[in-house]
């Protein structure tokens, strides 16, 4: 059996569904679907029921995902010891603005524990850059926010925040148990550099184009806020610090937590913080 193979399987098995373990494999379904009808030839045992009310495993497909599962983890743990005698045992990771997200505190603590020796660079960077320097080749994976432009990366949502709008406290609209966009829409917003990705801008902005002062950080939109009454959008659960307040935004998505990577880099330290990155922020 091909490890490649077996990888295939496991993504068709955590997915049930073809068609999306095809997106998460980065390929269409067609040779995705020749590829496990050749592994359960191999196998000689079907490995999935397929009927109209979806895919399910069979008992052998069972057996075969928990003996996929520990030969994949042995195999990329084989290219950490490697890439540790090489003294390559590194990975960069890019997270954004504001970092004071408990899940990191767990997910460090999961990565310390099944990566001893593997040296971890964290990378932050400001709200105008929400792929953390993964485009320009800085980092190896950015822990971030959406949305933004995919092209040419793997993005994995981690957790979905509800937002809300950032007010100071003396705010008439700072009473309110809840806002839609069209209260803030005489409003001025502090927005991001020009150049800034327009998806990531555009959503901030709660998709319509806004006047008001550019900022970079987080302690930069606070600041705009508190200062010259200028409004916002932040995060529902984060404190806003002294003299402002957040009322959540009924009629705006969720603001998602995601991991972000370049299409097709094999580094298995990648793999392996976003399957721990996906634990640790749901907990």
């Amino acid at each position: 059996m091909e490890l490649r193979t077996l990888r295939y399987f496991v993504a068709v098995a955590e997915e049930l569904h073809f068609g999306r373990a095809a997106v998460r494999l980065h390929m269409s379904q067609p040779p995705l679907s020749r590829a496990i009808k050749r592994l359960e030839a191999e196998v000689g045992a079907a490995l999935f029921d397929r009927s109209s009310a979806g895919v399910t495993l069979t008992p052998v497909g069972a057996v075969l995902l928990e003996e996929a599962r520990g030969l994949l983890g042995r195999a990329d743990r084989v290219r950490e010891r490697v890439a540790v005698a090489a003294g390559a045992a590194r990975i960069t990771v890019g997270v954004l603005g504001d970092s004071a997200d408990p899940g990191i505190a767990r997910l460090a603590g999961a990565y310390r524990r099944r990566h001893p020796h593997v040296d971890v660079r964290i990378r932050e960077t400001d709200l105008a850059d929400p792929t953390c320097g993964l485009r320009a080749g800085l980092v190896d994976l950015a822990l971030t926010r959406g949305p933004f432009d995919e092209t040419g990366l793997t993005v994995r949502t981690l957790r979905a925040d509800p937002v809300g709008a950032l007010l100071r406290a003396d705010d008439p609209l700072a009473r309110r148990d809840g806002l839609e966009l069209s209260d803030l829409a005489d409003r001025r917003w502090f927005r991001f550099p020009e150049g800034t990705d327009p998806t990531w801008q555009s959503y901030w902005n709660g998709g319509e184009p806004r006047r008001g002062p550019v900022v970079r950080a987080v302690q930069e939109c606070r600041q705009a806020v508190l200062w010259n009454g200028t409004v916002g959008m932040t995060l529902v659960d984060h404190e806003p610090g002294k003299g402002l307040t957040v009322v959540p935004l009924t009629d705006m998505p969720p603001s998602p937590v995601v991991a972000a990577w370049n299409e097709g880099d094999p580094n298995p330290l990648i793999r392996s913080f976003v399957e721990l990155a996906t634990v640790a922020y749901r907990a």
